[in-house]
């Protein structure tokens, strides 16, 4: 599948590289990348893969994949992030296209972070 980044997700993945590399260095933003480049992989090989979520309450079509699922794939074992706290949000467009909405940190309200594009489906 083709994976379509929009502009809120690109933004999203700036942000938490530049926080990671300003709070953990380099080498750590490398590891982090990476992770981040792999679950986006993932959902384009198969967007119900292990770890996905289909989440109608958010929004028609709607999933989310927390980066904990992608770990074990990106590297090599002590060049892993163990405890990553983002997930992508998503929604399969056509039959071969992925969108990717935003990548946030589970703990964010998803309602209050919701792209347009998907709050205009949902209501």
């Amino acid at each position: 599948m083709h994976v379509i980044i929009a502009p809120k997700a690109r933004d999203d993945v700036a942000s938490i590289l530049t926080w990671t590399e300003a709070n953990f260095g380099p080498k750590i933003l490398k590891r982090y990348a990476r992770l981040l480049a792999r679950a986006i992989e993932e959902i384009g090989e198969n967007p119900e893969c292990r770890g996905s979520i289909h989440r109608p309450e958010i929004a028609v079509n709607c999933r989310t994949y927390h980066l904990y699922f992608s770990r074990n794939s990106s590297g090599v074992p002590m060049h892993r992030i163990r405890n990553s706290r983002q997930l992508l949000l998503y929604r399969v467009m056509e039959s071969n296209v992925v969108e990717l909405g935003r990548v946030l940190h589970d703990s964010m309200d998803f309602d209050a972070n919701l792209p347009d594009e998907y709050r205009n489906i949902a209501d």
